[in-house]
C-alpha cells in the first residue's frame, strides 16, 4: 500500500504557509536588522524546499532517477544560498529592519514575521548542508524514495522557520512541526523491529513538553498582551513572573537537550531510525533545545536564568557523568555516540548557564561543531551497517586491513569527539571551559572529566573495530569508501578542520555582537 497519501499530509503540516515579502516595524534593537537585499534570499531559502514539494508530489510518476535528482538539486541550491548570507546580512543603526512576513493561519491573517542574526545565521548553514548530505547518501533505490524525500524536505523548512522565527507562538509552531517527519522517518525507515516504539517514544516525550511551552505562551500573552521577542525584549516582567516563566520553558526544553532522566528517547530513537535519522537528530533537531534557551530564556527572563543556574549546573554535571558511564557499558557503536551526544550537550548546557560572552560563544561553537562531528560519526556508522548489517562491537576486528580510508575518517571524527586539536570540537570546549571556570571551578573540573571519560570508551570502540586480528565478519565485507562517500565525508571533514584552525569564520563580529547583546539585556535588566 502507498504511503505517499500519509507524506503528502506530512508535507502540508510541516511547513509554514505561503510566505510573503513585507517591511517589517520600526525597531530599537539591531539583532534582526537585514539589509535590504536580505529579504529575497531568506524568502528563497523557505520558497525553494516548499517549490520542490509541490513539485515532487505532482510529479510522483516520474521515474526515481528523477526523484532523487530533483531533490539534491533542490538542497543542493538551498546550501549554496545559505553560504551567502554572511554576505547578504548587514546591521544598521536606522532602526527600520525588513523581514520575511509568512501567513501560517491563512484563514485568520495571522502575520509571522522571520529574521536571521549571527546566533542563527551558523544553523541555518549547517541545517542546509545537513539536508543536502543526506540526500546525497540516498540512491534511486532507497525503498520509499518519494516519500522520503518529502519527509526530508517538510522537516527543512520546519527547522529553517524555526531558527528564523521573531516571536514564541511561531517557534512553538514551527518547532512541533520538525517532530512530525522525524516520526515518520524513523517509523517507516527503522532498522529494526523496535522502531515503533522509538517512534512514539520521541513523540511523547516532546509532547511532554510542549504541554508546558504552550501554558507558557498563555500566561505570557495573557500578561503582557504579545508574543512579539522584540517587543518582550523592551519589558521588564516581575521577578516571580520571570522564575515562573523560566521554569516552563526550562521543562519544555529539557527533553530536547536532553537532560537526564529526560534523556531515555534518544539512545532508542538513535539505535532505531535510519543513518539520515540519526543525523538528523544529532545534527539538528537536539539543537533546538539549547538554542531556545540561549535565544528566549536567558534575556527575557535574567532573573529566573540566575535564580536556577545552581540546579541546571548540578543537572549537567550528573548528565556529563552519567552519561559517559552509560557509553563505557555499551557495545552498538550508535549508543555509544547517542550517549557522547548526550554528554555535549550538557557541557553546552554548562556554558550558556555561564552566561558570559566565552561561555555563550562557546556554547554556539560546540553546537555547531557537535552538529559536524557527530553527524560524520553516524554516517561512517551507517557505512559500517550497510556492508555488514550489525552494529556491534564483538563482530568487528581489524577493519584497518580491509577499509583505510574508512579508518582514517572514523578515526579523524573520534578524535574530534574527544576535543582534539586542531579541530573544532577543541575550540568550542576550550571557550566553554573558559567561560565556566571563574564561576564554578567545580563546574570545569567534572565539564574536563567528560574528555578523560570520553576518550575510554572512544578510543576502546576505535581499537575494537578497526585494529588487531581480522574477525571472520570483518573479510565478509565490500570495498572501501566509494566516491559518494569519500565526497560526503570531505563536505564535513573541511569545515570541521578550517574550524578549528581558523575559528574567527563563525566567531565574526555578526556573531560576537549578537551575544553581547543577549548578555546586555541579561545584565541591564539584573541590575
Amino acid at each position: 500500500m502507498s504511503c505517499l497519501p500519509v507524506f503528502t499530509l506530512v508535507s502540508l503540516l510541516s511547513v509554514p504557509a505561503l510566505p510573503l515579502i513585507g517591511k517589517g516595524d520600526s525597531a530599537t534593537t539591531l539583532l534582526f536588522s537585514l539589509g535590504g537585499s536580505s529579504a529575497p534570499l531568506l524568502l528563497a531559502l523557505l520558497a525553494l524546499p516548499l517549490l520542490t514539494l509541490a513539485l515532487l508530489r505532482f510529479g510522483s510518476a516520474w521515474g526515481r532517477v528523477t526523484q532523487y535528482q530533483v531533490g539534491l538539486t533542490s538542497v543542493g541550491l538551498s546550501f549554496l544560498l545559505a553560504l551567502r548570507l554572511p554576505g547578504a546580512i548587514s546591521a544598521t543603526s536606522t532602526g527600520r529592519v525588513e523581514t520575511v512576513r509568512v501567513v501560517l493561519a491563512p484563514s485568520f491573517r495571522v502575520p509571522l514575521r522571520l529574521g536571521i542574526d549571527g546566533i542563527s545565521r551558523p544553523f541555518i548553514v549547517l541545517t542546509n548542508l545537513t539536508l543536502y548530505l543526506c540526500v546525497l547518501s540516498l540512491s534511486s533505490s532507497t525503498p520509499r524514495l518519494l516519500e522520503f524525500l518529502l519527509a526530508l524536505l517538510a522537516l527543512q523548512v520546519g527547522v529553517l522557520a524555526t531558527f528564523r522565527s521573531l516571536d514564541l507562538l511561531a517557534f512553538f509552531i514551527c518547532f512541533e512541526r520538525t517532530l512530525i517527519p522525524i516520526f515518520f522517518l524513523v517509523l517507516f525507515w527503522g532498522s529494526r523491529e523496535r522502531r515503533v516504539r522509538a517512534s512514539y517514544r520521541i513523540a511523547l516525550y516532546t509532547l511532554l513538553g510542549s504541554i508546558f511551552r504552550f501554558f507558557n505562551l498563555l500566561y505570557l500573552s495573557a500578561k503582557t498582551g504579545t508574543t512579539d521577542y522584540e517587543l518582550l525584549l523592551q519589558l521588564s516582567l516581575h521577578e516571580e513572573d520571570q522564575r515562573f516563566l523560566w521554569g516552563t520553558f526550562f521543562r519544555a526544553f529539557a527533553a530536547k537537550i536532553p537532560l537526564v532522566p529526560l534523556h531515555l528517547w534518544l539512545p532508542e530513537a538513535h539505535v532505531e531510525a535510519p543513518t539520515v535519522g540519526s543525523v538528523l537528530l544529532a545534527a539538528l533537531l537536539l539543537k533546538l533545545g539549547t538554542y531556545g534557551l540561549v535565544r528566549f530564556s536567558l534575556p527575557l527572563f535574567p532573573e529566573g536564568t540566575v535564580y536556577f543556574a545552581p540546579i541546571v549546573s548540578t543537572l549537567a554535571i550528573v548528565g556529563v557523568i552519567f552519561t559517559a558511564l552509560t557509553a563505557i557499558r555499551q557495545v552498538d557503536l550508535k549508543k555509544i555516540i547517542a550517549y557522547s551526544s548526550v554528554g555535549h550537550r550538557n557541557v553546552v548546557l554548562l556554558g550558556r548557564r555561564a552566561g558570559t560572552s566565552e561561555g555563550l560563544q562557546g556554547a554556539l561553537f560546540q553546537r555547531v561543531s557537535h552538529g559536524i562531528v557527530s553527524g560524520a560519526l553516524f554516517f561512517a556508522v551507517g557505512s559500517l551497517y550497510e556492508r555488514y548489517s550489525v552494529r556491534s562491537l564483538h563482530y568487528f576486528g581489524g577493519l584497518a586491513h580491509l577499509y583505510p580510508l574508512l579508518t582514517v575518517v572514523f578515526v579523524t571524527f573520534s578524535l574530534a569527539n574527544l576535543g582534539f586539536p586542531p579541530t573544532s570540537s577543541f575550540v568550542g570546549e576550550f571557550l566553554v571551559l573558559l567561560g565556566v571556570l571563574p564561576h564554578s571551578g567545580w563546574a570545569a573540573l567534572f565539564a574536563c572529566s567528560s574528555i578523560v571519560l570520553g576518550a575510554i570508551y572512544t578510543l576502546w570502540a576505535v581499537n575494537r573495530i578497526f585494529f588487531g586480528n581480522l574477525r571472520t565478519l570483518s573479510v565478509a565485507g565490500g570495498q572501501d569508501l566509494s566516491r559518494k562517500e569519500r565526497w560526503l565525508f570531505s563536505f564535513l571533514i573541511v569545515p570541521m578542520v578550517v574550524l578549528g584552525i581558523l575559528p574567527s569564520r563563525l566567531l565574526d563580529t555578526r556573531l560576537i555582537d549578537s551575544i553581547n547583546i543577549l548578555e546586555h539585556a541579561r545584565l541591564g535588566r539584573t541590575v
